[in-house]
């Protein structure tokens, strides 16, 4: 549009003073004379000159260009109307009458996380309207309207924030049409917002709520430096339908709101570290790049650069229209629709927040800036970043080191930003660093990543952070306040007061204790589980669980720069005293639990007189063995440890995560690679199958991490790209080299096999190939293990989710074991939909082990999955066992191997009718022996301080009988 013939309307003052140096305030004024002025001119009126300027005609488009002048300089916030308000934008009066929780146990988030209250909690217009106690003459206001609902004394929080995730555009199952994460136009590309790929049909949506999350952060991938604009919605199904219909307080590049209120945050992701440098698009070109961190600083200082270029612009035309020297101005401010957003990080407008938590959250900034990145080098780099370009980073995502490098992160423009982690599958990660970085000052926020971890199960994040000495105050901040707070909603999300959205979850038990699972989710004051299922949990889960001390350990990962050494000393003999129970093998090879007799002494603490003493790994004698009693006055002087009431049990077996195999998933040199099959493109034999005993590397920090938490066998199969996996090993976890003795326990135990739709060639093809070698007369290699298959002399194990393979490879197994009189041992390997077969595979005799203990729907072959409680009163591996399969829990990554235990436990936890304490120990030991023909293991660990399912203890020490040695983990 050509200039307007209009000038020097507002020439600069008489004092002397540039025009451009008016105060906000002063815009606006201008603003408005000029708004006045243009009304009269239109109108026909007499014109007048403005005080101290020529008399000029002031151009139609004025006003407009003024207010968007005052609107880039404005700052965000909440409007004044705000805290007044009676009902919540969102507020839909069909689906959400007013209702009172009574009699909860209320965690509201305030003074710094520690404010509990037991009462009661009003929810009215999708606000929380009271909290404690509710006057009688405010709940008479809605007579038979009001919906009452007895807690029963359960705890109540806010919705969990999950302040990093992929819901909705990294929808599940995983279909190619769905997978809207990353794009590879570009490695830089401000432009793209999430909200464009969000699918509102996400299976994971409604998960996600029955794990108590309410809010999420939605952002493109990580595959690009600048992924691109990322929104918080709301995870409940909108009546009218549509991804903008989520999103909460959408900023005015959605929505268009007047400019005069104050704006809305933004968010936007960045990425560094290896996802940029090894994959993204270049000029366009449909190849992958090996790019290196010098490639990606370099796209984050041109897009910048860009971005500065159109901000300068922006500031030079409105400097001369609020100095009112419009001649040669165009109509319109400069802008670019691909550099806008980060212009807005480049003003300046982001949210400046220190660790300390406000009772009454404040904003200012406009722009909260996010970065995916791992690794200090990275954050080096952000900082000088941060500097030159003059803007804030709001939190660092992944940064599983950082507990390292505290000082670096002070470094940063505008102060140091929030710090978010989750599963510390990162090399130097730490499971200390919760602990660590809240010692340091920062703000800990826990986060999922989904897909790539479960957003339903976030609060397991803030549980395992709280066990390795994370406050519980900061821990339960971690997933609620905190986020909240640090993505500018601290004014409506994240505490249970007065005012705020009635988003807020009904717990079955203490909300950091193992298991803990909604009764209910509101979300603006709806109820999102239709029928919720209530699995009773025991009295001790309703309190704050205690935690072990980790003090020691947390320290050592700091001086060591995040590899502590993690081997235990060895001692020929140790003496275990003070225990409360121990776990004995049966002849059927199950495990029972065996409890001492307490005593209370003199100053009031329970004791238990009972003893094991070790020797050489081997049990010499025990309390709990009436034909090894031991004698006090017989008791050698070597270690003793007091266990505080703790359990003795047997070490723990795991499969699944390539332990012994794969050290760092993304380092070739690392692993041991993938087997690419015995066969060629024409299915002729051109190779053995593959034995992961000849792949096997120890010492691995997964492994060792694995046998100080108990775990001490595994079973390995190599990787494979094909059908063909190849043949499994079982090893100690805790072994240095394979020619240790005990390091390989059976150095080939089965056969794997992978039978799966995304694999070529087709699942049809696939079944015919293995019906054809399970019944070939051919002398080849291969078809001699499958022959020890048939012959029942190694298991098959197939890798498989869905139940539709799953018969048909039972039909299969029942065509060879007719053809050959022979029985064959077959079990499945992920198994999702097993329970659909679940009487089928117990008449089969075919056992499963399950690679998620806590199903979820990645997969189409595992859409059929059952969530469990709240949503389901069955699991998996509930119904399975109660039709007699013999199941084991495995693993998908060698990091999980650690937390079996635990994932045991919890199976326990979700179906106490069906899954006693014996039965869940047996899914990681004596049902894995079985379906893997292991010889019985010898090893014991010990538990100080609980039981082997207890968040509250610890491992102490490690006895093996087959590796003659004892480990002990000094406190």
């Amino acid at each position: 549009m050509a200039p307007a013939p209009t000038q020097d309307l507002f020439a600069e003052r008489k004092s002397g003073r540039s025009a451009h140096k008016l105060s906000i305030t002063g815009v606006a004024l201008s603003a408005t004379l000029v708004s006045l002025y243009v009304v009269i001119n239109l109108a026909g009126g007499d014109w007048f000159p403005f005080p101290g300027h020529s008399a000029h005609r002031v151009p139609v488009y004025a006003q407009t260009v003024l207010s968007e002048c005052a609107s880039v300089k404005a700052k965000p916030g909440v409007s004044a109307s705000f805290t007044k308000r009676i009902k919540s934008d969102r507020f839909e009066p069909a689906v959400a009458p007013p209702q009172l929780i009574r009699n909860a146990t209320i965690w509201t988030g305030r003074k710094d996380g520690t404010h509990v209250v037991r009462g009661d909690i009003l929810l009215q217009g999708g606000l929380i309207k009271a909290v404690g106690s509710v006057p009688k003459k405010l709940l008479a206001e809605f007579g038979s309207d009001l919906i009452q609902i007895d807690a029963n004394g359960a705890w109540v929080t806010p919705g969990i924030f999950d302040l990093h995730s992929h819901l909705g555009v990294g929808s599940v199952p995983e279909l190619r049409g769905a997978d809207d994460v990353n794009s590879i136009k570009g490695i830089a590309q401000p432009w793209l917002r999430s909200l464009d790929g969000i699918n509102v049909f996400d299976s994971a949506l409604k998960l996600s709520i029955s794990g108590g999350v309410t809010s999420s952060l939605i952002f493109p991938g990580s595959a690009n430096a600048i992924g691109g604009q990322a929104y918080v919605i709301k995870l409940r199904q909108t009546e009218e339908g549509s991804p903008m219909s989520m999103v909460l307080e959408p900023p005015f590049s959605l929505n268009k709101t007047s400019p005069t209120d104050p704006p809305h945050w933004r968010h936007m992701k960045h990425a560094t570290g290896e996802n940029p440098s090894r994959v993204y698009d270049v000029q366009q070109l449909k190849v992958r790049f090996e790019g290196t961190r010098m490639d990606t600083m370099w796209a984050f200082r041109e897009a910048y650069n860009e971005a500065r270029k159109v901000m300068n612009a922006q500031d030079e035309y409105c400097a001369k229209a609020e100095a009112g020297l419009w001649k040669g101005l165009a109509a319109e401010v400069p802008k670019d629709i691909k550099w806008e957003a980060l212009v807005d990080v480049l003003r300046g407008k982001v949210k400046v927040r220190m660790p300390e938590l406000l009772d009454k959250p404040t904003t200012d900034g406009n722009y909260q800036l996010n970065i995916h990145s791992y690794s200090p080098s990275d954050w080096d780099g952000l900082a000088r970043l941060t500097h030159e370009f003059k803007f804030h980073i709001a939190a660092i995502h992944h940064a599983h080191s950082a507990y390292l490098v505290p000082q670096l992160l002070e470094k940063f423009y505008g102060g140091k930003p929030a710090v978010a982690v989750y599963k510390q599958e990162a090399y130097r990660g730490s499971e200390f660093s919760p602990k660590l970085l809240n010692e340091g000052g920062f703000r800990v926020i826990m986060k999922s990543d989904h897909p790539v971890m479960d957003s339903r199960y976030l609060l397991w994040e803030a549980q395992q952070a709280h066990h390795y000495g994370l406050p519980l105050n900061k821990a339960l901040q971690a997933v609620t306040t905190t986020p909240a707070d640090v993505a500018g909603f601290g004014h409506r999300l994240g505490y249970v007061q007065p005012g705020y959205d009635a988003d807020i979850v009904v717990w079955d038990s203490h909300p950091l204790s193992l298991g803990a699972t909604p009764q209910q989710v509101f979300i603006d004051g709806i109820p999102q589980i239709e029928k919720s299922v209530k699995v009773p949990k025991p009295e001790a889960l309703q309190q704050p669980p205690k935690t072990p001390n980790w003090d020691k350990e947390a320290k050592e990962a700091v001086k060591y720069r995040g590899l502590p050494p993690l081997k235990g000393d060895n001692a020929e003999e140790v003496i275990l005293y003070n225990i409360k129970s121990a776990w004995e093998r049966q002849s059927s090879g199950r495990f029972v639990e065996v409890q001492a007799e307490p005593q209370v002494t003199k100053d009031n603490r329970t004791w238990y007189d009972s003893i094991m003493h070790f020797a050489e790994g081997e049990l010499v004698c025990s309390s709990f063995r009436p034909d090894l009693l031991c004698l006090q006055d017989r008791l050698p002087d070597v270690p003793k440890i007091d266990l505080e009431g703790g359990s003795v049990g047997p070490g723990l077996t795991s499969f699944g995560g390539y332990l012994g195999v794969v050290e760092i998933d993304q380092e070739p040199s690392t692993n041991d690679g993938y087997s690419y099959g015995p066969f060629d493109k024409e299915f002729e034999v051109v190779a053995d199958l593959s034995r992961a005993v000849d792949g096997l590397s120890f010492e691995g920090r997964d492994m060792l991490l694995a046998y100080r938490a108990g775990v001490t066998t595994s079973v390995a199969a190599p990787r494979t790209r094909t059908m063909f996996s190849g043949l499994s090993v079982a090893l100690s976890n805790g072994a240095s080299h394979s020619l240790e003795n005990g390091a390989v326990i059976k150095d080939i135990t089965a056969v794997h096999v992978v039978i799966e739709a995304k694999r070529q060639p087709s699942v049809s093809t696939q079944i015919g190939l293995l019906r054809q070698i399970l019944t070939s007369n051919d002398e080849s290699k291969v078809t001699g293990w499958f022959r020890a298959v048939v012959e029942g002399q190694l298991p098959l194990i197939v890798h498989t989710e869905g139940a539709d393979i799953m018969a048909k490879l039972l039909a299969l197994k029942a065509e060879v074991e007719d053809l050959t009189g022979k029985t064959i041992r077959m079990a499945f390997f992920g198994a999702s939909e097993a329970h659909i077969l679940a009487k089928q595979l117990a008449d089969a005799g075919v056992g499963i082990v399950v690679s998620r203990a806590r199903s979820f729907p990645l997969t189409w072959d595992a859409r059929r999955m059952l969530p469990g409680p709240p949503l389901t009163w069955d699991t998996n591996i509930s119904v399975l066992l109660r039709h007699g399969v013999t199941v084991g829990v495995g693993i998908l990554e060698g990091w999980e191997a650690r937390n079996t235990r635990f994932e045991v436990a919890w199976a326990a936890l979700q179906a106490p009718g069906d899954i006693s304490k014996e039965d869940a120990l047996a899914l990681a030991s004596s049902n894995l022996e079985k379906i893997f023909g292991l010889p019985r293991c010898e090893d014991f660990a010990a538990y100080k301080g609980g039981d082997i399912f207890d968040l509250e203890s610890k491992v102490v020490a490690v006895m093996s009988k087959r590796r003659s040695r004892t480990e002990i983990f000094r406190e």
